[in-house]
């Protein structure tokens, strides 16, 4: 088959955890006959959950690429997690794709983690399709899960399928088959256990007239589809008016031009662990999304101008390369780094250019990544995923390119850690293994840090969440035979300014037989924004000289408040513009300026006070009516403010804002309140000011 641009899909598949992307994967796999046995997350013998942390926990972890043919096309694909500690894995994975399928479980609805997704999903122009998956299960609701991704993802939900029955094989109307509003057919797929013997089987699909008791119900839902395609299609209103029939590929073109610039989310149903509707997902991945070549070509920032100037690649192998670094698997013979490629050809045993570090990389292997199988490449062109062996430098984030035309492609941002705890070697010999495998395991990382604490002399490492850095220690000890002790857990508290100021900071001293003479003013607020401190430079002189002492200020003063508030944590939503400042004769010198600049940060802080904050969590509670008193008394106890209770089939579910630090071992006490029948899941929200007790007792 000829290799084109058109025939390529790069998607991921995501969704809250537990709605089954790692099941759906494993179906697409099977019966596109790229494996010949269907692997079973609870059996943990998936391909792509192939870490034995996965296989022991029936979770995904780290994200895995898969390839396979469908029909013409090549569908690159990344599974990714779906458990808010390990959101990374979802944000580099989005960053690069062009388009995602969001799995969502038809009795959970649109759960908290998939709120998450979706907006990193809406951060990185993506276009995507939706599955109601587990349509086979006690409680299942189709239409209020259509009715939710509407209201609180704020989406427009195009429905393609409807449901045949609802619920397990028990109740009176289960669910076995879908109602396709494209081609107006009843689709009806082979049992299970005849699907998974493999052979014709696989891939039938029995298309047959709609039964009557649907028949008004697919009407209704086939005309809000033809409606909503007229703004996308002249020749399907021009039919529609005159009562004509529109040709199921005229309208696939147009759900396909309303899918790619997201003005709709198409809806499919199905039941992946059943085997229902797998080949009608695999079949709208082709039809419906993007292929390299209908994405907007890639923006970058060009690093020889000297000011931002913009400048666009097309997806095209013959102009010049650039690619993104998204993901690194760190390995004892050297590390594997995941490379999108953007534009034009990357070849093996060659050299790229890393902008950002200005370092030549070596390419020496490209590899066709096929979960935990590789195989080895001579050249990877515009619109693949590869493996690259080789760049030493380069970091997750980081771009590569061709020398001789340089660009910067937007990096990947990652949220902040949010818990950290004590760790150290059993003995004292294995203190440098210990630290050299912390940092091979940041490289990997994005979200993973690991530094010495300058009083205490102990390693602190940090992360999203008790289940993140509790899998970090059990791979220290499976993967590197490393014996670690932990300490409890530490909440990652932040400081902001009490009150805006405007302040000096000066130096004048001898050093050396020098007098150091200087003054930075500063302008400082507390902010509403989620972010570091901010310092931005208010003054731009137009004399060079005073242009060149300007910029240094405005680093030194970044420099300084970068180290923290009067408590020790980093400032976080502070907002610091650097001002006019008096220049003495002769023009003070970087000595000097950084000086100046750490008394004026001391000065700011002193005169607004500063407000300790804490990690606040959103927190989803679901608990049978019986329990609900008992999970509210508890939260209430935890200092948590509910701000939703919704009522989804027979559980009620709590929306509340939770601080972190009361939220240690909530798993348990859950469960024990509720007799093991609540779920919740916790994702981080802002940070809060802590009470004044903590504040004072603060250390």
């Amino acid at each position: 088959m000829a290799r084109t641009l058109e025939n390529i899909r790069n998607i991921g598949i995501v969704a809250h955890i537990d709605a089954g992307k790692t099941t759906l994967t494993e179906r697409m796999l099977f019966f596109t006959k790229t494996s010949h046995r269907l692997g079973e997350v609870d059996r943990g013998t998936t391909i792509t959950d192939f870490d034995p942390e996965e296989q022991e926990r029936g979770i995904t972890i780290y994200s895995a690429a898969v390839s396979f043919q469908w029909r013409d096309v090549t569908v690159n694909l990344i599974d990714t997690p779906g458990h808010v500690d390990f959101t990374a894995e979802v944000e580099r994975s989005l960053r690069v794709l062009d388009g995602a399928v969001v799995v969502f479980s038809a009795r959970e609805g649109v759960e908290a983690q998939s709120e998450t997704v979706w907006r990193q999903a809406d951060k990185y122009g993506v276009p995507r399709l939706a599955l109601i998956n587990k349509l086979d299960r006690e409680g299942a609701d189709f239409f209020g899960t259509v009715g939710q991704i509407e209201k609180r993802l704020g989406a427009k939900p195009l429905v393609l399928h409807l449901p045949q029955g609802m619920g397990p094989p028990h109740v009176k109307d289960p669910f076995r088959g879908i109602v396709d509003l494209v081609e107006m057919k009843l689709l009806t797929f082979p049992p299970k256990d005849e699907a998974l013997a493999g052979g014709e089987a696989l891939t039938r699909v029995t298309a047959s007239p709609i039964p009557e008791e649907l028949v008004d119900e697919a009407a209704l839902y086939r005309e809000q589809l033809v409606a909503t395609l007229f703004d996308f299609s002249d020749e399907i209103a021009e039919l529609a008016m005159n009562e004509a029939p529109i040709p199921p590929d005229l309208m696939r073109k147009a759900i396909r031009q309303a899918t790619i610039q997201r003005k709709v989310v198409p809806i499919l149903a199905g039941s992946a662990l059943d085997c229902i509707g797998v080949q009608p997902v695999l079949d709208a991945v082709a039809w419906y999304l993007p292929s390299p070549a209908d994405v907007p070509p890639v923006e970058g920032i060009d690093p020889t101008a000297k000011s931002p100037t913009t400048i666009v690649r097309k997806t095209d192998p013959k102009a010049p390369f650039c690619g993104l670094v998204f993901k690194i698997i760190a390995e004892k013979h050297g590390d594997l780094s995941f490379v999108r490629v953007y534009s034009g050809t990357l070849k093996a045993g060659s050299r790229a250019w890393n902008p950002l570090k200005q370092k030549k990389e070596n390419i020496a292997q490209l590899w066709h990544v096929q979960a935990d199988r590789r195989e080895q490449i001579d050249e990877a062109f515009a619109g693949d995923i590869v493996g690259v062996i080789g760049p030493r430098a380069s970091v997750t984030g980081d771009t590569l390119c061709d020398a001789a035309a340089p660009i910067v492609l937007e990096t990947i941002q990652f949220p902040e850690t949010v818990i950290s705890m004590a760790i150290e070697p059993e003995t004292s010999l294995e203190r440098k293994k210990l630290a050299d495998t912390l940092e091979m395991m940041k490289r990997q990382d994005p979200t993973f840090r690991a530094i010495e604490s300058e009083e205490t002399g102990q390693t602190l490492i940090s992360g999203m969440g008790e289940l993140h850095l509790e899998v970090i220690r059990h791979r220290l000890e499976r993967d590197f035979n490393l014996k670690c002790r932990v300490h409890k857990p530490r909440v990652s508290y932040k400081e902001t300014l009490g009150k805006s100021v405007r302040v000096s900071g000066e130096s004048n001293r001898q050093v050396a037989g020098q007098t150091l003479v200087a003054t930075v003013t500063i302008a400082a607020e507390p902010t509403d924004d989620q972010s570091p401190v901010m310092v931005e430079q208010g003054w731009f002189p137009e004399h060079e000289a005073l242009a060149e002492i300007a910029a240094t200020m405005t680093q030194s003063v970044r420099e300084s408040a970068e180290r923290g508030g009067l408590k020790g944590c980093p400032l976080w939503g502070v907002r610091i513009r650097v001002l006019e400042s008096p220049i003495p004769e002769p023009p003070p010198g970087d000595v000097a300026i950084r000086i100046a600049a750490a008394d004026a940060i001391e000065n700011m802080l002193n005169a607004a006070g500063t407000v300790l904050l804490e990690p606040v969590m959103k927190v989803e509670v679901s608990v049978p009516e019986e329990h609900l008193g008992d999970v509210i008394n508890d939260l209430q106890q935890r200092r948590a403010i509910i701000t939703a209770t919704e009522i989804r089939g027979p559980a009620t579910v709590l929306t509340a804002e939770a601080p972190l630090a009361s939220m240690f071992g909530y798993s348990a006490a859950v469960r024990s309140v509720s007799q093991g029948r609540a779920s919740f899941t916790m994702a981080p929200l802002k940070y809060g000011p802590a009470p004044a007790e903590m504040a004072d007792a603060f250390v």
